[in-house]
C-alpha cells in the first residue's frame, strides 16, 4: 500500500469493482480494460487508475487489467482476503434476512452469532444459529473469535446493543438501527440507513418532475 491516507469514497469505489469484476470473471472474462470497467462501473477511466494507484501498479498497457488478479489485489489491499466472523445483535425480520442472506458467507463474512434480549427469541434457531441472550456477547465473542458486530435492532435498543458489542472487545461495527451511538473513538462505525437512499431517489425524481413542468 503507498498511502494509508485514502479516502472514504476510494474504498467504497474499490468494493464497487470488485462487485462487477467478479461478474465479469462468471460470464469468462479474463482480461478487461479501464474503459470497459470504467463504464460498468459508471466512473471515468482515470478515476479507476487513480484509485488502484493508492496500492500499486496494476494493469498492462495496451492490454488492461487481468480479472482475476485486480479481484485478489482489490480484496488483499482492502484486507477481505480473509474470513471475518460477526455477531449479529437483533433477531427480528430484518435480522432475520441478513442471517439468512447467502452472500456474506461467499464474500467473507460469516455471521457465527446471533443474539437478542427478547426471551421469547432465545433459544429460537435461524438459519442454523440458536439465537442467545445479548448478555452473553462478551462470552461468545471470545469463544467465536468474532471481530465484527451487526445491530439490527429497534432504534431504543441500538446503544445498548452497542455497549454489549464494545465491552466484549468487538471493534467494527455496523448499525442498521435508526440511530446514532456514541461509542469510544478506537471502534469503527458504518451507518446502513436505507431511507438516507429512499430521499436521495425521492430528491432527484421531484428534480425530474419539475424541470418537465
Amino acid at each position: 500500500m503507498k498511502s494509508e491516507h485514502i479516502p472514504r469514497a476510494t474504498i467504497q469505489r474499490l468494493a464497487l469493482y470488485v462487485q462487477v469484476l467478479e461478474t465479469f470473471r462468471r460470464e469468462g472474462s479474463e482480461v478487461v480494460s479501464s474503459e470497459t470497467l470504467a463504464k460498468a462501473c459508471n466512473v471515468n477511466p482515470s478515476q479507476i487508475r487513480k484509485d488502484l494507484a493508492y496500492f500499486g501498479e496494476f494493469g498492462v498497457r495496451g492490454v488492461g487489467y487481468f480479472v482475476q488478479d485486480l479481484i485478489s489485489s482489490i480484496k488483499q489491499a482492502l484486507g477481505v482476503d480473509r474470513v471475518w466472523k460477526a455477531a449479529l445483535v437483533g433477531v427480528g425480520n430484518l435480522g432475520k434476512a441478513l442471517l439468512r442472506h447467502q452472500d456474506f458467507p461467499r464474500r467473507g463474512f460469516h455471521i457465527v452469532g446471533a443474539f437478542d434480549c427478547d426471551p421469547f427469541k432465545i433459544g429460537e434457531e435461524v438459519s442454523g444459529l440458536e439465537v442467545i441472550c445479548s448478555r452473553r456477547l462478551k462470552e461468545k465473542v471470545e469463544e467465536l473469535d468474532i471481530e465484527i458486530g451487526l445491530i439490527t435492532t429497534p432504534p431504543e435498543r441500538a446503544q445498548r446493543a452497542a455497549n454489549y458489542l464494545a465491552d466484549a472487545g468487538v471493534r467494527g461495527i455496523i448499525n442498521f438501527a435508526p440511530a446514532r451511538l456514541t461509542l469510544p473513538d478506537d471502534i469503527h462505525v458504518e451507518y446502513v440507513d436505507f431511507f438516507h437512499h429512499l430521499y436521495a431517489v425521492a430528491f432527484n425524481l421531484t428534480l425530474d418532475k419539475a424541470e418537465k413542468e
